[in-house]
């Protein structure tokens, strides 16, 4: 078990790296920020107020709470959990509870399960409930769907990728959930990987005419193109991408281009080994005949825009 006690906002929270197994972890400033705006949600502007837990629970009160899963999943976003009790605190002027950890970002959990036990005012305690378990539900949720996908393509070779088919403003949050899940992250955004799909080639003439327009504006970024044929994905190559997305294939033709990438690899200017992703029309149901053509990733935006939470409740002791 790991007791954090959150009381100075300005030190290096611990609880940032515990508890986690997941590298790298969230960003602390990026969990203040997402607290503070779903505190701002529930309570109104700071400091706020919860018109019935203030009216009916004193001050005083202190007491134990106890953060359960109530059915089977894949924990994540458990870092939010004393970073959303330290600002409750602030906003009342109580002393902010401890949190005892009994689980970590990444474990499995059955349901009944205690993840973390929280001590302190109750008042405290229940304001934060909704906030805490809003964001720690939605991440469990989006690493449960992701562990799904990893246990099915287990010992093939493939990973299970997210997209940028995430909630507004939760980003941060669910791509850490996909990492705690077993799974990778592609491209944060639309910053730091250039990805050109068929409207970019309409827009620049050509496959070659828009890697070159990439290569010429920002050369330190990597291009990946997207194809759904297998003249199209050697074009790609021809053109001189990073990588490549086959989008929509039927899996005959995904193998069959597969096959026609690895045998141009390392010759004609193409890389010793070119990334290739599957995209479009995946299920679980087939995940693993895509992963055995030979690609290197499985990209499903479903893992962040369809993945239903997990449900986890904070019960008071008695």
């Amino acid at each position: 078990m790991r007791t954090v006690s959150v009381t100075d906002p300005h030190r290096d929270l611990p609880v940032f790296d515990q508890p986690s197994a997941v590298e790298p972890g969230l960003d602390p400033a990026w969990v203040a920020r997402a607290v503070a705006t779903a505190l701002e949600e529930d309570l109104g502007p700071a400091p706020g107020r919860d018109v019935t837990t203030q009216a009916t629970i004193p001050a005083e009160g202190t007491g134990t709470a106890d953060l359960v899963a109530r059915s089977p999943g894949t924990v994540a976003g458990l870092v939010v959990v004393a970073e959303t009790l330290r600002q409750v605190a602030s906003r009342l002027g109580l002393v902010v509870p401890t949190v005892t950890f009994h689980a970590q970002d990444g474990d499995a959990a059955r349901p009944g399960q205690v993840l973390a036990s929280l001590a302190g005012p109750v008042q405290v305690l229940l304001v934060a409930e909704r906030t805490l378990l809003n964001l720690a539900s939605r991440a469990s949720g989006v690493a449960t769907a992701t562990a799904a996908w990893a246990r099915e393509l287990a010992g093939t070779g493939a990973r299970v990728l997210d997209t940028r088919k995430t909630t507004p403003g939760l980003r941060a949050l669910e791509k850490y959930a996909v990492r705690a899940g077993g799974g990778t992250n592609k491209r944060m955004g639309l910053y730091d990987v250039a990805m050109v799909k068929d409207n970019h080639v309409v827009a620049a003439g050509s496959v070659r005419g828009a890697v070159e327009a990439v290569r010429h504006t920002f050369p330190d970024v990597l291009i990946q193109v997207e194809a759904d044929t297998t003249t199209q994905a050697l074009e790609a190559l021809d053109a001189g991408a990073d990588f490549l997305l086959l989008d929509n294939m039927p899996t005959p033709v995904l193998a069959a281009t597969v096959t026609a990438v690895r045998d141009r690899q390392g010759r004609d200017a193409v890389p010793a080994h070119v990334e290739l992703e599957a995209t479009g029309n995946l299920t679980l149901d087939r995940a693993r005949e895509v992963a055995e053509t030979g690609v290197d990733y499985l990209s499903v935006g479903a893992l962040t825009h369809s993945a239903p939470i997990l449900d986890l409740a904070l019960d008071l002791r008695a």
